[in-house]
């Protein structure tokens, strides 16, 4: 069998339908939660090539770098490197992909504003939470400029 009867031109992994075209990193990069450093830290450490194809991967490839993906602590990744440090309820160090990333970030939002922290009260009035300026930027719709009033 010829290398170009194996290329795959979508591949799926964790949830995700990664174009076969990419290489290696960009491609784990484009699953929610995984970014280009923790993709190649991932490759690094399953002792892949990063720049091969994602459409070249073999079965047995994909299903290691699936497995690394869903539970990141089996490899020995550290944990600076996860997205969910310190975990709210359990207290534990976690990496999120997908839904999941999703579905506790939008609980920890609610959870804000239930309890009513300053972070909360931002997001509950639809405005910037993390300190940035106010006054001239973050303004919805066309406004620009300051109307003056007639004599």
């Amino acid at each position: 069998m010829s290398s170009e009867a194996q290329f795959r031109y979508i591949v799926r992994i964790a949830g995700t339908d990664i174009d076969g075209k990419l290489k290696l990193p960009y491609g784990l990069a484009a699953i929610k939660g995984i970014g280009y450093t923790t993709a190649l830290a991932i490759i690094r450490m399953l002792g892949l090539d990063p720049d091969k194809r994602v459409g070249f991967l073999t079965d047995e490839e994909i299903k290691r770098i699936e497995q690394a993906v869903t539970e990141m602590h089996k490899i020995g990744l550290p944990s600076w490197l996860y997205n969910r440090r310190k975990d709210y309820e359990t207290g534990e160090d976690k990496h999120l992909i997908g839904a999941d990333l999703l579905f506790h970030a939008r609980r920890d939002i609610e959870r804000e504003i239930r309890i009513g922290s300053w972070r909360g009260v931002r997001h509950k009035a639809g405005l910037k939470v993390r300190g940035q300026r106010t006054h001239t930027t973050g303004r919805l719709g066309m406004t620009v400029g300051v109307k003056k009033k007639k004599k």
